[in-house]
Order: C-alpha cells, then sequence, then structure tokens
C-alpha cells in the first residue's frame, strides 16, 4: 500500500498532508488547539490512533477506522489503586509515549507505553486496558527506573519480533532496553556495552537512557537506539550493544532515529549539540546517515537551514517510508526527502512546535 499521507502530530492539533502527483499539500487540519502528543498507524488494519495531552484536560486517547473521517474517544487507560510511584503516591497516567500492535497473530491486541513508567495491554482494540503487572512490579523499577527530562520514567519504545509475538523489546528513559519471550510475563534488561555517562558506575545494568528503540524488518535480531550517549547497534537481539558513534562524536546526541528494513546496515539520525544545549550542532541543520552500520557517517543538508538554526527534533517526529523521509522540528519547520535524504524540501514553516509523525 501506497503511504500518502503524513500525519503531523503539533501542539496545537494534527496536521494531515496529502500526496498528489508528486506533491505534498495540507489536506486538513484535525484536533485544532490540542496538543497531540502521538499518532499511531495500525499496519494491520489501517485505523489511526491520536493521543491528546492537555494541561488542564490531562490525556486523551481518539481512534478513527476510516483514516480521520470519524473519530471515538477510547476511555483511558487507569493504573490499578494499589499502583504506587518511588514517593508512595498512586500512580496516574501522565501521558501515552508508546502506541503498537501485539502481533499480526494477535488481532485487536494492542500495548501502550506511558509515563510514570507503566505498561498497558489491551484484547479488545482499545475498548480496556490492563496494566502489565509483571513489569510494574519489576524489582528495578522503584530503585533504578528514574526520569529522564521528566518527573518519572516512560516507556517510549515498543518493539514487537514478527517471528514470535510473545517476544518484544520495550525501551525507557531512564532505565534501558527491557526484553520479555513469554509475552509479559517475565522481563530482563538487555543494557549490556550501553553507557550511562551521568551516573557514578558508568556500565549499570539498569538506568540507561535510550532515546528511541527501532528493529530492522528484514532482521528483527539487529536492533538500533539513538541514546543520552551515544548511538549504538545490536545485531543479536540486544546482547550486546556496540556504540557506533560517529568520528569526532558527530553525529552522537540527538532523539530521532530512522532505519532501512532491507538494508540492516542503513540508518539515520539528526544530531542536537547536546542535554544541555538542545539545538542544531553549530546552528546548522543537518541529517547523518550511515550505509555500513556506523563505520562511516555522511552529512545530509542540501535544502536545510545551515545559519541561525535553533531546532531540534524529538523522537517520534522522524519516519521513513521507503525512500521517503519527513520530518518536524522544535520551532514548527516540516522537512521531507523523497530520495533518502540527499535533498530535502519545505513543506512548512508555520507549524507549531512538532511533536509526532507518521505516514499513512
Amino acid at each position: 500500500m501506497e503511504r500518502n499521507k503524513l500525519l503531523v502530530g503539533t501542539g496545537k492539533g494534527l496536521v494531515i498532508f496529502q500526496k498528489q502527483y508528486g506533491n505534498w499539500k495540507i489536506e486538513k487540519s484535525l484536533f485544532i488547539g490540542m496538543p497531540v502528543s502521538y499518532v499511531y498507524i495500525d499496519e494491520r488494519t489501517d485505523e489511526w490512533w491520536v493521543s491528546i495531552t492537555h494541561r488542564h484536560w490531562g490525556q486523551k486517547l481518539h481512534h478513527s477506522k476510516d483514516r480521520g473521517q470519524t473519530w471515538t474517544a477510547i476511555p483511558m487507560p487507569r493504573y490499578p489503586a494499589d499502583a504506587k510511584l518511588k514517593s508512595g503516591k498512586a500512580a496516574t497516567l501522565r501521558k501515552i509515549w508508546a502506541f503498537s500492535h501485539a502481533g499480526n497473530d494477535r488481532p485487536g491486541e494492542l500495548y501502550l507505553g506511558t509515563e510514570p513508567g507503566g505498561m498497558f495491554h489491551s484484547k479488545n482494540n482499545g475498548q480496556t486496558f490492563q496494566l502489565m503487572e509483571a513489569l510494574w512490579n519489576h524489582p528495578t523499577r522503584q530503585d533504578q527506573w528514574f526520569g529522564a527530562g521528566r518527573d518519572h520514567p516512560f516507556i517510549h519504545s515498543i518493539v514487537v519480533d514478527p517471528r514470535d509475538s510473545n517476544h518484544f523489546y520495550i525501551a525507557i528513559s531512564c532505565a534501558g532496553v527491557f526484553e520479555t519471550t513469554d509475552g509479559g510475563v517475565n522481563w530482563k534488561p538487555k543494557n549490556k556495552g550501553l553507557v550511562a555517562a551521568y551516573l557514578p558506575n558508568p556500565n549499570v545494568e539498569v538506568g540507561h537512557d535510550p532515546h528511541l528503540l527501532l528493529a530492522c524488518g528484514s532482521n528483527p535480531d539487529i536492533m538500533w537506539q539513538q541514546n543520552h550517549c551515544g548511538i549504538f547497534r545490536t545485531t543479536n537481539g540486544g546482547e550486546y550493544w556496540e556504540n557506533i558513534t560517529g568520528k569526532d562524536d558527530f553525529p552522537n546526541y540527538g532523539f530521532a532515529l530512522a532505519i532501512e528494513d532491507d538494508q540492516p546496515d542503513m540508518a539515520w539520525v539528526i544530531p542536537a549539540t547536546s542535554d544541555e544545549m538542545r539545538v542544531a550542532v553549530d546552528l546548522s541543520l543537518c541529517v547523518c546517515r550511515t550505509e555500513d552500520a556506523g563505520k562511516t557517517w555522511t552529512s545530509l543538508r542540501k535544502g536545510l537551514p545551515q545559519e541561525n538554526c535553533f531546532d531540534i527534533v524529538f523522537r517520534h517526529s522522524f519516519a521513513k517510508a521507503k525512500g521517503t523521509l519527513a520530518f518536524g522540528t522544535t520551532t514548527g519547520n516540516l522537512f521531507l526527502s523523497q530520495d533518502y535524504g540527499d535533498s530535502w524540501v519545505v513543506l512548512s514553516n508555520y507549524l507549531p512546535r512538532v511533536e509526532c509523525v507518521a505516514f499513512a
């Protein structure tokens, strides 16, 4: 199926771009004025999901079966009354950070990753959700998970193995990568080789800060992560992570990551200066691509602003569909490439802050 729509979640609504005759134009805007924090397209059914994070009304979840023509409000997941934070206070859902189906052999089953660090499971296409208690009660959560720029840890990536739906990974800021092989009954950390330079022991088992986790479609044992402390890749399902940060630490810090499913050595990142200075490196916007698993990186700048650019790109604001890539920035700029990143065009300079993008 051709991906001819681009869904852009912004701080003031969902903007939908439509591709016609090779050009991308705004088709319509939805949820105007509402902060759209996450967009998910269920590849099994082509159903759309949108989450809204509002300072006053809290988290809202909406579902469309007809590509955005009509929407249904979905009851929000709730933490059980006995679910407690490290402080001893009752846990409440603050934000949805990740959304995934549970496998092609599990129709109607969905997963949500949330802040403050809980994962929810639905068996009825989102009508109800249950907290995955085994993960919430993991012995490392209370003492070794912590917030990264947020008050609480959050699950922002869910990667289901297409070969075995009982086998999946999650990434938590800050805790690291965790794996289950029995559908969530048992969990174990998979962080060997990662570096947590901000901790007294940088080689801890739990306490890492992956910014985004992706698996290669043609070989799911190959995974990539853009990390607080570099760019890392595994070829053995997380048994060991290799640091593939670029020469002279460029690229290094950043949030956004895209990978090529059919070429497992190919990926893209969008660098930022550092955690302390979240702006484009040298105030020059750049996408970096590797075609050899990080041995070398190429800077792709054609069509991107190279002076006085303060933009950065959040973890869910970079998307890929075959040779087409798109990303939105914190200053409301939206860029698109139809040649694997070699050159870029501007789709808009006038959006609110971009929180997420997805092709549909």
